[in-house]
């Protein structure tokens, strides 16, 4: 079992394919997009289920594949079939936009995917060609309830943002009443891509107290150990409610995950820059005992918590890295 400094186990890898999206939301990126990684740089299908293989091996047995948008790789699905493979792994899941997951979803089902983050910050086609720069409000919603239909587990990610989707708070928890899915709203974070600075005038405890305006009955639930989200439940809905204090980063106690980039970075914490290249120390020739040498020093040196992590980064350029190249 892999453990840091801190005592935590590192069960739980989050592997990002690709840094490429077919959206260009305002939080995430600019209009015309990023610098994209170049091909070679970017990690082969063997090596990121060689870095996969090497990590079940050591204990992780849950993986995430992210983006970018995961199925903007070419043959992404296969490489979901053969990480599905790897020994030890115990659940395999993904985050997408829903944009070009609708027809892949019974095979995610037959691969054993159990669940499913979707992308989702608005109820209202207007509002998400705003948010999003793209007009593919419909393609999601197929993509939402066809997820539902095979019976996989449907998280919603909302990234909660003053001036854009506020309204959208209520709708969006309405619909775990009937619908057996939980709905996360996440703080907004300073990955952007750009110099444009966060206002985080709703943070964990603004959006709390709206909920809790309308559904006064709300109530605590258990959180899982390491979950980034505090958990509620309204009695009767059949869904959940959750919300990722992701900026004021009161979740890190229990860290249990860290990130490969697609250009094979290993990164420990979210808002770590840096990191250790796997991929440029597997095409060195480095040995799974080499390779796992590096793993266990780099994880020996994960930050206490994402404020310590920002204090380390050296980098004294005002523009935002982009949640697509760190791994959403």
């Amino acid at each position: 079992m892999l453990t840091d400094k801190f005592g935590r186990h590192i069960n739980y890898l989050r592997l990002a394919v690709v840094d490429r999206c077919n959206l260009r939301c305002t939080y995430c990126m600019p209009e015309k997009g990023l610098n994209w990684i170049k091909q070679d740089e970017l990690m082969t299908d063997e090596e990121m289920l060689r870095i996969c293989s090497v990590f079940t091996d050591m204990g992780v047995d849950k993986i995430r594949i992210t983006g970018g948008e995961p199925f903007v790789r070419k043959n992404s699905i296969e490489l979901i079939q053969k990480i599905s493979k790897l020994n030890g792994l115990s659940d395999l899941s993904i985050t997408t936009n829903g944009l070009l997951t609708e027809q892949y979803i019974p095979q995610l089902k037959k691969y054993g995917i159990q669940s499913v983050n979707l992308s989702l910050d608005t109820l209202d086609s207007d509002r998400f060609f705003k948010i999003t720069r793209r007009n593919s409000f419909n393609k999601v919603m197929k993509t939402f309830d066809r997820l539902l239909e095979h019976d996989i587990k449907v998280k919603i990610n909302t990234v909660v943002m003053e001036g854009q989707n506020i309204e959208d708070i209520i709708p969006l928890v309405l619909l775990t009443k009937d619908l057996p899915v939980d709905v996360r709203f996440i703080e907004e974070m300073p990955f952007n891509g750009s110099n444009t600075e966060v206002s985080l005038q709703w943070n964990f405890a603004r959006i709390y107290h709206h909920i809790k305006e309308q559904f006064p009955e709300i109530q605590k639930t258990e959180d899982p150990k390491g979950s980034t989200s505090n958990n509620y439940k309204i009695p009767g809905f059949l869904g959940g409610i959750g919300i990722i204090a992701a900026y004021t980063r009161s979740f890190c106690g229990d860290c249990n995950r860290i990130r490969i980039t697609p250009s094979g970075i290993l990164r420990t914490c979210l808002y770590e820059q840096g990191g250790v290249n796997l991929k440029n120390e597997i095409r060195a020739g480095k040995t799974d005992k080499e390779l796992k040498d590096i793993i266990i020093n780099t994880i020996h040196k994960k930050p206490k918590d994402g404020w310590e992590a920002e204090k380390l980064n050296l980098s004294s350029s005002h523009i935002h890295q982009s949640m697509a190249t760190i791994g959403g």
